[in-house]
């Protein structure tokens, strides 16, 4: 353990369906970490909501992110697990396959959104706090999940803090998609401006993907609609060094991708410890508006310039596609649950704009103007339509600033929550 850190390890056990809380349960890890001088003291607790979907919480290491030397300055944090996530019952392509039927394996993988994740909160509040409320730090699909909280469970927060992650209140997949392309591509010519060399680096990648067999490690064909979902790294502070330095070894003096290579583009495209980043990516739109029906997929034939063979070629993004549920050995066990959620019309509201219009709990939130993943346009007007809500609207980082800052972010938010700043 981290000598900067004390930690606990709790564990929980909760309804698979909180609406029938006799049936199945889950378990849902949760780590409290606090500043070891304060571990005795009374201390205001600041619950963490991961980005993703699927993501697991950070562990506490000498390379924790800023913002939790700078939480537990004040706070005791509680680093959840999401459902599904890390140790919290994970959610694999092992315990997948295990499903009798798609229909089963579908019904359970729509308990695994951010009402569902709301409602394990609570009952972890109510354990280890009583009828304290706590404070939450929502980073990107962690605001959505904020938002959420804030319609369901109000009665919970004493003040939120939201970094990327205001979703459109009623935005549709469609809607999301929309906007998206035409920011990824903006994205993908500067990575090109920036780098030059990677744009024709790249094309002739994807030739020789489309007249070869180019296997990854674990026997996956890399294709090049494969390869063009490396752009999702682009929206990340990092995101254009780790693909120029990943294209640098890309190719041998045979002119065939390298071992290295390969083994990377299946590390990163294999969704092997996070396949509910796919499987729940559109679901998180779905509010009883019609199917979500793979909006991505549709959305790309709006978008000529994304044609497999426009040059320069075009990365994709955050975009979750049919044929990864078929190609991606870590995604085909969920393929035809897949094709059951996409094709899905009852989904319940996640998010109530009435409830939010009369929103009394201090909501701080970061917008990043040029935030790749999450449309900057909608966070401002779901910003304008929640109560009590403070925002902080800058180009200085990017989606990943509140981790990049080294706690200023969340300093700063504190501070607008508080209205001192």
């Amino acid at each position: 353990m981290n000598p900067a850190y004390a930690t606990v390890d709790h564990t929980f056990t909760v309804p698979v369906d909180h609406r029938a809380p006799g049936g199945p349960t889950i378990e849902v890890f949760a780590r409290e970490v606090v500043d070891p001088a304060r571990a005795d003291e009374e201390l205001p607790w600041l619950l963490f909501l991961q980005g993703g979907p699927g993501s697991k919480s950070p562990r506490p290491s000498a390379g924790s992110p800023g913002w939790l030397d700078r939480a537990l300055k004040t706070h005791r944090v509680l680093l959840l697990d999401q459902r599904g996530t890390g140790r919290s019952t994970p959610v694999t392509a092992r315990s997948a396959a295990r499903f009798p039927s798609p229909d089963q394996l579908a019904a359970y993988l729509s308990h695994f959104r951010a009402d569902a994740i709301v409602a394990d909160a609570e009952l972890i509040r109510r354990r280890l706090c009583g009828d304290t409320p706590w404070e939450t730090l929502g980073q990107s699909y962690g605001g959505f999940i904020t938002l959420t909280y804030l319609s369901q469970a109000p009665e919970g927060l004493r003040a939120c803090y939201v970094t990327g992650g205001l979703p459109g209140l009623t935005a549709t997949a469609a809607d999301v998609y929309a906007r998206t392309y035409p920011r990824v591509r903006d994205r993908v010519l500067d990575f090109y401006a920036r780098y030059p060399e990677g744009a024709p680096r790249l094309g002739k990648i994807a030739g020789l993907l489309a007249t070869g067999d180019a296997c990854l490690p674990n026997g996956d064909r890399l294709t090049p609609h494969r390869l063009r979902t490396l752009g999702l790294m682009l929206g990340m502070g990092d995101g254009f060094e780790r693909l120029h330095w990943l294209l640098d070894e890309a190719l041998g003096p045979d002119d065939a991708p390298t071992d290295t290579f390969l083994h990377q583009v299946m590390t990163l495209t294999g969704f092997t410890d996070n396949p509910l980043f796919a499987v729940l990516q559109e679901t998180l739109y779905g509010q009883g508006a019609g199917p979500t029906d793979w909006a991505a997929s549709r959305a790309l034939d709006d978008f000529p310039e994304f044609a497999a063979d426009a040059d320069p070629l075009l990365l994709t993004g955050e975009m979750i596609y049919p044929w990864m549920f078929r190609e991606i050995t870590g995604l085909r066990p969920f393929a035809d649950a897949a094709d059951l959620l996409a094709a899905r019309t009852d989904w319940p509201p996640l998010y109530d704009p009435h409830r939010l219009a009369a929103n009394e709990i201090p909501l701080a939130a970061i917008v990043y103007h040029d935030d790749m993943y999450v449309d900057a346009g909608l966070s401002l007007r779901t910003a304008r339509e929640v109560g009590a809500t403070r925002v902080w609207v800058t180009n200085e980082w990017e989606h990943d600033g509140v981790s990049a800052s080294g706690g200023r972010v969340l300093a700063r938010l504190m501070d607008l929550a508080a209205g001192r700043a």
